[in-house]
């Protein structure tokens, strides 16, 4: 019958025919696209929970799976001229890392490596180039696709070297240096961390001179002065430039504020900070995240990362945060250097809401110290999804 009606009407089978298998194909598409979909959004997910460490002990990038608990070496040793890795952002598929170039005399670079593999591709900007930062910290990308670097010293030597936040374009070509009015900021300026709100302010953290040997350094007050100031784009446009100096420990605004570096706007618009104790020898000083109000600078909160009450030594070992990170939950990750055996090489997770931390990575990576995946000296860090602008996590 199926074979008669097809002889009989072979033009109407043809097009029924046509209609079916037509219909299947887009059936099979449609599956096809939802497979790829749900697959992407899986490895999306899955690229979303990977945070990378600069490790500073041996010159590596740490990769750390939060949902697998795994942690690896995502870029060897030493790899590319690797000496002191800091800031670190993840853009257009390629991972930047600062290079110090510690204790070479040479300038510092920003290093490319592929954001899949850890294969290194090429220098953003090389030392050799004069207008490379000296002693380079903390990386962000601005929305003007211009890269901005904290560099500690205009060249290596005295504190009077003063340093700057540099600015290149996405080629790595130096365009103009950010500085603060010295009229409102009557100090030598070392920056370390910048980060950028979702406004458009840029966010940079400062220390004094810390040479007691040096001629500018000021035992009168506090040698280990930290500062936060604020860079703004002006309302015709143009170039950043600087605004005020938002918090300080000088007068006690925030007296807890020592050596900062890293630093980061939560989801709130509060600004959260990194500090050091004061000195070996302060009796209740701790290392310490500061939550500052972002507006004017005032101490919201502080989560103290160690505590000397259960420290009977009088110069007990440190637990100081380099730099801190914005993940999944807003919880800020915050990797542990310093010489406490006990804590260095911890990689803590902290709810920015009850101020509680708990410990992802135990000391020296869950691994034997000297083990080439433990972590031991981790101080910048990323996800991958992390803005590289704001440092805020996205899925």
């Amino acid at each position: 019958m199926i074979a008669n009606a097809r002889s009989a009407f072979p033009k109407a089978f043809s097009q029924v025919s046509r209609w079916l298998n037509c219909r299947n194909r887009r059936r099979s598409m449609m599956l096809a696209s939802i497979v790829a979909m749900a697959s992407w959004s899986i490895a999306s997910s899955g690229s979303a929970q990977q945070l990378f460490m600069g490790d500073v002990a041996d010159n590596s990038v740490k990769q750390f799976d939060l949902q697998t608990g795994v942690t690896s070496i995502f870029i060897e040793p030493k790899s590319a001229g690797l000496n002191g890795p800091t800031g670190m952002i993840f853009s257009q598929g390629q991972l930047y890392v600062v290079n110090q170039n510690v204790n070479t005399g040479q300038r510092g670079e920003v290093l490319k490596f592929d954001g899949a593999t850890g294969t290194f591709i090429g220098k953003l900007i090389s030392s050799s180039d004069i207008n490379a930062p000296f002693a380079p910290r903390g990386i962000v990308l601005g929305t003007d696709s211009s890269f901005y670097v904290a560099s500690m010293l205009s060249k290596p030597g005295k504190c009077a070297n003063a340093g700057s936040v540099n600015v290149y374009n996405n080629s790595g070509v130096f365009q103009y240096s950010l500085a603060p009015d010295p009229r409102q900021f009557p100090h030598v300026f070392h920056p370390r961390g910048v980060v950028f709100a979702p406004d458009g302010t840029l966010y940079v953290t400062a220390i004094g001179c810390l040479d007691p040997t040096d001629p500018d350094y000021d035992p009168s007050s506090d040698p280990l002065a930290g500062y936060v100031l604020t860079f703004r784009r002006p309302a015709s446009g143009g170039n950043l430039v600087f605004d005020k100096v938002l918090a300080s420990n000088s007068g006690n605004s925030v007296p807890y504020l020592h050596r900062p570096e890293g630093l980061v706007v939560d989801n709130q618009g509060n600004l959260w900070v990194t500090s050091f104790r004061s000195d070996s020898t302060a009796p209740t000083d701790t290392d310490k995240l500061l939550k500052l109000n972002g507006q004017n600078g005032s101490l919201l909160a502080k989560i103290e990362l160690d505590t000397k009450a259960n420290k009977p030594h009088p110069n007990p070992p440190r637990a100081p945060a380099q730099a801190i990170i914005l993940g999944p939950g807003g919880d800020l990750f915050v990797p542990i250097s310093g010489t406490d055996s006990n804590t260095a090489g911890e990689l803590l997770r902290c709810n920015v809401s009850t101020l509680q931390c708990s410990v992802l990575i135990k000391p020296y990576g869950d691994l034997q110290p000297g083990h080439p995946d433990s972590t031991q000296m981790p101080w910048y860090l990323i996800f991958k999804t992390s803005n590289p602008a704001t440092l805020q996590y996205t899925n």
